[in-house]
């Protein structure tokens, strides 16, 4: 047995679905992450494929929707956006115990740190630059045209979502803190004028792009989980939360000389993405108060899920811990403004 499934089932279930896949089927569990497992799938013959699949156990209404993932890598198939070749998608909960989908393997590089150790210092600041760029690109997509109308609720995109992680986090906390609370109840009176719907990701960082073997060019974006219809600015945000928080979580950059290690400050990072987007608005302390909050509260999900015994990485329980610290992130912006 693999994990909590088994493999032999899983490999006759894929060799019937792609029969160019021949001889003995190898699986190797990826990640550390906290949002599906994800395993390489690899036969004597055939393509490398990657699966993902719904964790196991009873799961928060919504949370973990393999489903929505396949459906907008296949939307986006025809874009400008880099997406995985997505195969096919299996509701049989009978093949491994739960709905999973498989897509081809890029070969490529992920690199989680914001500070690019293994990057040569005069091309950091391009690997940052595309990373606002690509996002620009996916802001750009009519949703409407590529099949996608039904997939979120458009407008009022953070009124719905402040709602959401509220019960969220009623549902999963462990215990009361005060700074969410105060978040709570600031965040509601403080959403910024104006509106937009565009493709949101929802977790879209360093971590959930693939980058080109040896350029500074993305190939791929990743972690499809928590996309929706939603505002731009949100994913903007989100997206440079790290130039907010220190290296020992999930490492940041704040406090490092970002001059010096050829870094772009979050306000260059922001405008590189207002421009490749051309939008006159930019993300405002709302938006970051608003990324950490919600971070915060999908951290103390995973601890919840570690209790439970079902969360999805084995550092659950660690990992699950930083929700204060995000908390207290937001609670700092919010009390300077």
């Amino acid at each position: 047995m693999i994990a909590e499934f088994d493999p032999e089932r899983l490999a006759a279930y894929l060799r019937n679905e792609l029969p160019s896949l021949k001889g003995a089927m190898r699986l190797q569990r990826i990640g550390g992450g906290q949002s599906n497992p994800t395993f390489f799938v690899t036969f004597e013959q055939g393509p490398e494929l990657v699966l993902r699949k719904q964790p196991t156990g009873d799961l928060l209404k919504s949370a973990h929707a393999v489903d929505r993932e396949y459906r907008i890598m296949c939307a986006l198939q025809t874009t400008d956006v880099p997406v995985p070749n997505a195969l096919f998608f299996c509701d049989d909960r009978d093949v491994i115990g739960t709905p999973f989908y498989v897509m081809e393997r890029l070969q490529g590089r992920v690199l989680s740190n914001y500070a690019l150790p293994e990057i040569a210092p005069a091309e950091r600041r391009s690997y940052l630059l595309a990373l606002a760029e690509t996002l620009a690109k996916l802001h750009a997509v009519n949703w409407k045209n590529v099949g996608l109308s039904d997939y979120g609720r458009p407008g009022n995109f953070f009124a719905r979502q402040i709602t959401r992680w509220t019960g969220q986090w009623e549902a999963s906390k462990m215990a009361e803190n005060d700074d969410i609370n105060q978040l709570i109840e600031w965040l509601p009176a403080h959403i910024p004028a104006g509106d937009e719907t565009t493709i949101a990701h929802g977790d879209y960082r360093m971590g959930n792009v693939m980058f080109h073997p040896t350029q500074p060019r993305i190939i791929a974006v990743l972690d499809w989980e928590l996309s929706t219809l939603g505002h731009p600015l949100a994913d903007a945000a989100y997206s440079s939360l790290p130039w907010l928080t220190e290296p020992d979580v999930f490492e940041g950059i704040r406090g490092m000389d970002l001059e010096k290690l050829c870094l772009p400050s979050q306000q260059e990072y922001l405008e590189a993405y207002r421009a490749c987007s051309g939008r006159s608005a930019s993300a405002e302390p709302f938006h970051h108060a608003f990324s950490l909050f919600r971070f915060a509260v999908i951290l103390e999900g995973i601890t919840a899920r570690a209790r439970a015994g079902n969360a999805a990485g084995e550092n659950a329980q660690a990992v699950g811990q930083l929700s204060s610290r995000f908390a207290r992130y937001a609670a700092e912006i919010i009390a300077s403004h």
